[in-house]
């Protein structure tokens, strides 16, 4: 029997991209490319998805061309000609399955540690040398540094275009070097990229008008950000609407097209006397298309790094709210992570009301390139 997903399956348009419904696959960094060469294994990797009716494959994060971009071991880089290769291998993948592609385009910042490829010696980069608030890591980024990383986010955009992939996704979240100059507690500069919200803003600003500048006016730019970070769960970005309005107004003013808003519970309000989530308030305040993300159809709950011990059925895990909330407009758009990492067909079994057939996450998938 059917479920009724309401607008889960609706299309989705934007400029060129035309998506068969609002289900899309949320980045997973899969460590599964050595010497950052994406193989048949991750063509395969993608390909089962987008066969499986995902609307939007979003990659894992690929690194941009930078020496201390990386900060981990087998993770893709989006440069060079033998990676993009292998990308230009999953692009066609993907669409020959019917789904479209955005890559997500990544620099680890000050998370990165000396002794990671590529280059071991290089140290981790970041606005002022601190992986968390009163935690140094590596060396504080000069002005030319940071000319350095906005062109190798414009190189790998103007690449993404040129393979056919279908929009890009910059990664401004979960505590890495975009994040880490939107976040006060990692950005103590006293110069032009520090400060205030809008000089904190200034280096992400300038990597998107870099990147449409690249790709031209109608070529999808998402943006990801969130309020935790991997070093802080409980951080905050914004604390009002109010925030979050001068936050999302230069970057909609610099190109962005699509904010994929990052929670890590989808159905958790934002702020106190609404039951929007983060992505319901940056709807309502940019005016621009967005995504949600969290723990969809999870049978686990993800808690500070571990599973928490309570289980929940499938039927329990937010498909039912998920649905109320994108029927009542909340948000556009929806990514699934481990669930659809675990189960490929996730999406169809749900559709199908086959929720006695979906696989219950477990850590072993981590570990396997399914």
């Amino acid at each position: 029997m059917s479920m009724n997903l309401g607008p889960l399956f609706d299309p989705f348009e934007l400029h060129h991209l035309q998506l068969r419904n609002r289900v899309a696959m949320a980045p997973m960094t899969r460590n599964f490319s050595p010497n950052g060469v994406p193989g048949p294994d991750v063509v395969d990797y993608y390909r089962r998805r987008a066969e499986a009716g995902v609307g939007l494959i979003i990659t894992e994060g690929t690194t941009v061309n930078h020496a201390a971009a990386n900060g981990y071991p087998n993770v893709p880089a989006f440069h060079g000609e033998q990676a993009l290769a292998g990308w230009k291998q999953v692009v066609d993948a993907v669409h020959e399955a019917g789904g479209a592609i955005f890559p997500q385009l990544w620099h680890v910042g000050a998370v990165r540690k000396e002794g990671t490829e590529p280059d071991p010696a290089v140290p981790g980069y970041s606005p002022s040398g601190l992986f968390a608030p009163g935690k140094p890591n590596g060396q504080a980024m000069s002005r030319e540094d940071i000319r350095d990383v906005v062109k190798a986010f414009g190189d790998a955009a103007q690449d993404a275009k040129a393979l056919g992939f279908d929009g890009v996704e910059i990664h401004g979240a979960h505590g890495y070097l975009l994040d880490q100059f939107l976040w006060e507690g990692t950005n103590q500069r006293d110069d032009e990229y520090g400060g205030s919200l809008e000089n904190r803003l200034r280096f992400v600003v300038e990597i998107v008008e870099e990147v449409r500048h690249r790709v031209g006016p109608d070529y999808p730019i998402m943006l990801r950000f969130s309020q935790w970070k991997q070093q802080d769960y409980d951080a905050k970005l914004v604390s009002s609407p109010e925030e979050l309005e001068r936050f999302l107004t230069p970057l909609v003013e610099a190109g962005v097209d699509i904010f994929h808003a990052s929670t890590r519970r989808f159905w958790e309000p934002e702020f106190e006397g609404s039951n929007l989530n983060l992505a319901g308030w940056t709807q309502k305040l940019s005016g621009k298309p967005t995504m949600s993300v969290g723990s969809v159809g999870l049978t686990e709950d993800f808690i500070s790094g571990t599973f928490a011990s309570k289980q929940e059925s499938v039927e329990q895990s937010g498909i039912d709210e998920l649905v109320e909330r994108m029927n009542d407009g909340e948000f556009d758009l929806i990514a699934v992570g481990r669930a659809l990492l675990q189960d490929p067909e996730w999406l169809v079994k749900v559709k199908e009301g086959r929720l006695n057939e979906v696989t219950a996450f477990a850590r072993k998938s981590l570990t396997t390139l399914y």
